[in-house]
């Protein structure tokens, strides 16, 4: 008898609600800063070159700690790791919340990045680990999926909301009584699963080397606009991401318990299910910084009415995770992930000929739809693919794995694509075009990017295997 049939419907109900609600809190916290950033910089007189670093210090301890948060579940129980992940970020957001100077604001984000590192993958490996039947685990990742795109675009609108009716500070400080909740959920409702800590040891060369890699090809990426990818600041950066990486993977060869045994690759559908992933959310994430652009700056939206313009890209989102539920355990990821990179490819071609003179209607309402269906589909069939036929022991490496490689993506996407997007704007600039037609064509082509990018994943999921669920 499987796990989901011997368990009350509402106790499976209570987990998959406690891990939507933590995954909404991580991805959320990745993007409602954004709206906020003019208050913070004017409050806390932050030196321009340095604003950056609220959200950078979150996406870099969040991609850092990623994989190492994954085997922490898998080691120390999930139960307990989940726990200490959610009051670790809870803490971390009221301090933040509470700051007085920008030095103390991004070390709570860094915090924060940490506790959400710990949170993501726990909350996946619960997922696998709770709902066994195919059936119940394609709709629990349904769930998971929809709240994880749908959160980011969310963010934008409650961003600014809250940032104009409330001040930026409770953008931060809403996050303790969510976190607060959070944690009476994990304590009430998550299955423990029994610890390895006394039995296993953790590779900590492996786990400081990859940790401190992931760190520095993040911080190299995210300095690569100020400094110039020739900069001592981006190559050293890089370099030593590179060594730590050769080290791990050594490591990885002849320790007695590996933080990623290097096995898990050899099932096909994890690895091209990373691929896919990969270029799934670099399209995904750049969509919303760039699509932000357009609608203000092109378009001439206020923040309030790009928020709203969101909407059909959340909702569709939603729609496309939800849809696939049944499909997936029966037909396979494969032909949904297919299907769902090149229906979000054809609506981020369709977004990408925005310009000053277009129209929400006319421009916006149906691409962005067609995104939203396509991703959703895409964010369910790859987590299904990416960690079902895993052993128990390994869930929260598979998880760990999925979301370092998301967190890769959104953060190696943007800076390709605003490369480009730079340049063309530029090009145009100085060949006197108006600052908004230039504007508009740097942004467009950045989103024709994001669409290559979902053919590309496309490609990829060729070589998922058929029928796997």
């Amino acid at each position: 008898m499987t796990a989901t049939i011997s368990k009350p419907a509402s106790r499976l109900g209570l987990v998959l609600a406690v891990c939507c609600l933590a995954q909404f809190m991580n991805v959320l916290d990745a993007s409602v800063m954004n709206v906020a950033l003019p208050s913070i910089f004017d409050e806390l007189k932050f030196e321009r070159h340095h604003l950056q670093w609220v959200n950078s210090a979150y996406t870099i301890a969040v991609c850092g700690f990623l994989l190492l948060g994954g085997r922490l579940a898998d080691l120390f129980g999930q139960r307990r790791v989940f726990f200490l992940g959610a009051a670790l970020f809870t803490v971390a957001s009221a301090v933040g919340g509470m700051a007085t100077s920008p030095g103390t604001l991004i070390a709570a984000r860094g915090f924060q990045g940490l506790g959400a590192a710990v949170m993501a993958p726990a909350s996946l490996t619960v997922l696998g680990t709770t709902f066994t039947d195919p059936t119940a685990r394609a709709k629990a990742f349904g769930w998971w999926s929809a709240v994880s795109g749908s959160a980011g675009a969310v963010g934008v609108l409650l961003g600014g909301i809250v940032t104009e009716s409330l001040g930026w500070r409770w953008v931060l400080l809403i996050n303790v009584p969510l976190g607060i909740t959070l944690m009476a959920m994990i304590r009430g409702a998550v299955p423990e699963t029994p610890s390895n800590g006394g039995r296993k040891g953790l590779d900590v060369p492996g786990a400081t080397s990859v940790t401190i890699g992931l760190m520095a090809l993040v911080y190299g990426i995210a300095q690569s606009h100020e400094y110039g990818w020739g900069s001592w600041q981006v190559s050293g950066s890089l370099v030593l991401a590179v060594v730590l990486f050769a080290f791990f993977l050594r490591q990885q060869m002849v320790s007695d318990h590996p933080l990623m045994p290097l096995g898990i690759f050899r099932n096909r559908a994890v690895t091209a299910a990373n691929i896919v992933a990969f270029f799934a959310i670099a399209a995904l994430f750049s969509t919303f910084y760039f699509l932000t652009l357009v609608m203000q700056q092109v378009m001439g939206f206020g923040p309030l009415a790009t928020g709203l313009g969101y909407l059909p890209l959340s909702i569709g989102i939603a729609v496309g995770g939800f849809g696939v539920a049944r499909i997936v355990p029966k037909i396979g990821p494969r032909p949904v992930l297919i299907a769902g990179l090149l229906t979000a490819c054809l609506g981020l071609l369709w977004v990408s000929t925005a310009d000053e003179t277009s129209t929400f209607l006319g421009s916006v309402l149906v691409p962005t739809t067609l995104l939203g269906l396509g991703m959703g589909a895409v964010l369910n069939a790859t987590t299904n693919a990416a960690t079902s036929g895993v052993p128990r022991e390994q869930t929260g490496l598979a998880s760990g794995l999925l979301n370092t490689i998301r967190q890769m993506g959104s953060a190696i996407g943007l800076v390709v694509l605003a490369t480009m997007s730079s340049a063309r704007a530029d090009s145009l600039l100085a060949q006197g075009e108006p600052l908004q037609h230039s504007l508009g064509s740097g942004y467009g082509l950045a989103l024709f990017g994001a669409g290559v990018f979902t053919f590309c994943g496309a490609l990829a999921a060729l070589a998922v295997p058929k029928n796997r669920s």
